[in-house]
């Protein structure tokens, strides 16, 4: 790992030897590393740090809202896939939608409303690999709920674009708008009523959340706003181990992602396309490089909306998508003197969000994603549960007969998605970058700054990035540079203006690679956020 590597942000590497937690948010970094203190393991502290995200950071996750997971455990040297994403209601129909004048999915209220797993994919980890009961997990949290928390710089501004949206309905009003307004930085802001909850499922257990009155209020908001839900939806819902899907990269990387619904494929096409090519010597940053990783990420996005949906509803042609064969085909239609608009294959057919890793001292490593979409998700608040609800119905097709289109019962195409890296098949990275479609970008550049030029955490996040948005059009971060920005125009690439491009969303990342000699830590958290790495 080469610490000589600098960018802008100023932030130094987290390096621990007994355990690490970095997220987006400190009080919830901090509140998995007491776990870790206190002998909780890697799993343990995953759940700490993400409820606790759940009060700190609730513009972008909740418990109304999907998770994914990897999670390596270190005495089996096995990852493990989880998939806690929810089902539309089984009463959706896509037909209906249509007939209603949507040409495409609605965004936000009830319909967009699909059914809350995170709860159970925590129930699912801690039941698996935990070694502390919930209510111990959900201390800090219930606290910070109850009590209320200082609310941070970017999260603050995050809340104050969803003033309109939360200003529709009057549970939500009440609960995320005190005093007509969003919160501003340092202001003290708490949410009793998602402290009585908390503590109900800290009780009562998961079951609480999926049957009963918490259940009873998130069905009665989602059909008060035209949705469609059920308690009946709700209590029939389980989350489910997945197998990840890899692909080898170089000197013995592997990259891993969770398979479909999930959009983790798009981030494997790209890194096979790349790794055809000399990256490093290239170098990081230069024209040609950026060009090869734009042209790769407009690919892999062509073929994941073609192709991702739910593979319980739907043929997904994995074996051929992630193929040698059609790697080469897809890597030759790239040009590399000209920008091309993207394009899907045909494949062989046969056979806003919080991201935090956490690692322990016996080298577990938790891969760890949650969200409920857009900002504040649908805009919905549950009764006086204090729970937001989550609009993942927003990325179903309308299209009839394409394998995402909506229906009853089915899990929509997903945005999020955690990364794990392994090297000789030992844990290497547990990694991820948040931010709804830059996700596999992010996958894609971030790792291949940490494998092909050997950066550290701190650096590969730190790194300028770019964001792919539609046809032959990018997002480039400012620090670019001129010489940069024309020099990929003149390669046929539509750049969007500085100053609409320094809005845009590039990722908020997350990195913890671990030296498996010496079991020692490197930690980064995103400088585009407000979170931190924080060890012991």
């Amino acid at each position: 790992m080469n610490f000589d590597i600098n960018f802008s942000s100023r932030r130094s590497n987290m390096i621990a030897r007994h355990g690490l937690v970095a997220t987006s948010q400190p009080l919830a970094a901090q509140a998995g590393l007491e776990i870790l203190k206190a002998g909780g393991n890697a799993i343990d502290a995953a759940i700490a740090t993400v409820a606790t995200l759940c009060v700190v950071e609730p513009c972008s996750t909740g418990i109304g809202g999907d998770a994914f997971a990897l999670v390596w455990l270190e005495k089996e040297k096995k990852l493990f896939g989880l998939n806690a994403s929810g089902p539309a209601p089984q009463a959706l129909s896509a037909a209906e939608i249509r007939q209603n004048g949507h040409q495409s999915f609605p965004p936000l209220g009830g319909l967009a409303v699909t059914v809350p797993g995170s709860l159970r994919g925590w129930e699912l980890a801690l039941e698996r690999f935990g070694t502390m009961p919930l209510a111990k997990l959900l201390e800090k949290p219930i606290l910070y709920a109850a009590g209320g928390y200082p609310v941070s710089e970017k999260i603050a501004r995050a809340w104050s674009f969803s003033v309109e949206k939360m200003s529709r309905q009057d549970d939500s009003k009440r609960v995320w708008l005190p005093n007509g307004r969003a919160p501003l930085p340092a202001e003290i802001f708490s949410n009793p009523e998602f402290a009585q909850t908390l503590k109900t499922i800290a009780l009562d257990g998961i079951d609480a959340f999926y049957h009963g009155p918490i259940a009873e209020q998130i069905a009665q908001a989602v059909q008060t706003d035209g949705g469609c839900m059920t308690v009946e939806d709700l209590g029939r819902y389980q989350a489910e181990w997945v197998d990840p899907i890899d692909v080898s990269y170089r000197d013995g990387y592997r990259f891993y992602e969770i398979p479909p619904n999930g959009q983790g494929l798009t981030a494997l096409l790209a890194l096979n396309i790349v790794k055809g090519f000399d990256l490093r010597a290239l170098k990081h940053g230069s024209i040609e490089y950026n060009h090869i990783m734009m042209e790769a990420i407009k690919l892999a996005f062509a073929d994941a909306h073609r192709y991702i949906a739910d593979p319980k509803h739907a043929h997904i042609p994995m074996t051929g998508l992630l193929s040698d064969s059609y790697t080469a085909e897809r890597r030759a239609q790239l040009n590399r003197q000209q920008a091309q608009p993207p394009a899907a294959g045909n494949p062989s057919r046969h056979g806003d969000t919080v991201y935090l890793t956490v690692a322990d001292e016996e080298g577990n490593m938790v891969s760890w994603i949650q969200s409920l979409y857009m900002g504040f998700g649908s805009g919905l608040t549950a009764g006086n549960t204090g729970v937001q609800l989550q609009n993942r119905g927003a990325n179903f097709s309308l299209v009839e007969g394409h394998p995402n289109e909506a229906a009853g019962g089915k899990r929509p195409f997903h945005t999020i998605i955690p990364g794990f890296i392994t090297k000789d098949d030992q844990a290497w990275s547990s990694f991820g970058v948040m931010g709804g479609f830059m996700q596999p970008q992010g996958h894609l550049q971030v790792g291949s700054a940490l494998v092909d030029f050997d950066m550290s955490p701190q650096a590969a996040l730190d790194a300028p990035r770019l964001n792919w948005q539609e046809g032959l059009t990018f997002a480039v971060e400012p620090s670019f540079g001129p010489d940069m920005y024309s020099a990929l125009e003149n390669l046929g690439h539509e750049l969007l203006p500085e100053k609409e491009a320094a809005k845009r969303h590039y990722g908020g990342g997350q990195v913890i690679v671990r030296d498996p000699e010496s079991g020692v830590f490197v930690g980064g958290s995103e400088p585009r956020n407000d979170g931190c790495a924080v060890g012991f």
